[in-house]
């Protein structure tokens, strides 16, 4: 079992690729900049993934991990209306006040990802309900378990793009491991010749509390290749600006 990796940077979060296939990835949200160079390449990329939350008194901020908050201030409401939600977001730094929160910021662009929660252990139904149709688990620095939730790039076949896949992560009920998940994909008959990526968030808040301590969670998923697994360092995230849920360190898999 491959153990992971702590990021000490996001700096390079601008030169990774990510492919936008089969609808797992939604357009971009544009908001007028507050540089003249409109043209900068690195807007063209996201250099960031955070968790858009709402305050108490309703102030708008992204969580980018378990210690740093932003004030985006070209946002005075979420483009995503009261859902809490993972996103990919290209920001810059501006000089303003922040309140509260750690940096204040202007987002160039926000694009949500397919954020749900967790499903139900079905037993012996899970492979009706949930498929067994193989997908590889990307390593990337957005397949992350972080601020309660667990992000995961995959990548699978696709056919035809009007057929929608599912995905789901589950809880095994492994009576030795309550941090131990299980990430289905059902293709729903769509099996093509066509490898792209998709993007989902799923939330933990179903797991144990942690009570502090760091756990290992442990995730397993049925691959082209067999079955594999493997863990994140994952902690119940402190109280935020928002709320007392769930959280977890970033981290990444380093799959071959």
């Amino acid at each position: 079992m491959q153990q992971l990796k702590t990021i000490k940077t996001m700096k390079t979060m601008k030169s990774s690729t990510l492919l936008l296939t089969a609808g797992m990835l939604f357009g971009f949200l544009l908001f007028p900049s507050c540089q003249d160079d409109d043209k900068d390449v690195n807007r063209l990329y996201p250099n960031a993934l955070v968790t858009v939350k709402h305050a108490e008194d309703e102030t708008v901020f992204l969580q980018l991990d378990d210690q740093t908050t932003l004030l985006p201030v070209n946002l005075t409401t979420s483009p995503f209306e009261e859902k809490e939600v993972r996103a990919l977001v290209n920001y810059e730094e501006v000089d303003k006040p922040r309140g509260a929160y750690d940096q204040a910021v202007h987002v160039n662009w926000i694009d949500s990802i397919r954020t749900k929660a967790m499903a139900p252990n079905l037993g012996d139904e899970n492979d009706a309900k949930y498929g067994i149709d193989p997908v590889e688990i990307v390593r990337d620095w957005v397949t992350v378990a972080e601020d309660g939730y667990l992000t995961l790039r995959f990548r699978t076949t696709w056919g035809y793009p009007r057929v929608v896949h599912s995905v789901n992560l589950i809880p095994t009920n492994n009576p030795e491991n309550p941090y131990e998940v299980e990430f289905r994909h059902n293709a729903n008959g769509d099996i093509g010749d066509r490898y792209g990526d998709g993007l989902v968030a799923f939330r933990l808040d179903n797991l144990p509390d942690t009570e502090g301590d760091t756990v290992k969670l442990k995730l397993k998923w049925k691959s082209f290749s067999g079955d594999k697994s493997v863990e994140f360092d994952y902690k119940t995230r402190a109280a935020t600006p928002a709320s007392s849920a769930v959280a977890a360190e970033r981290s990444v898999i380093p799959l071959q």
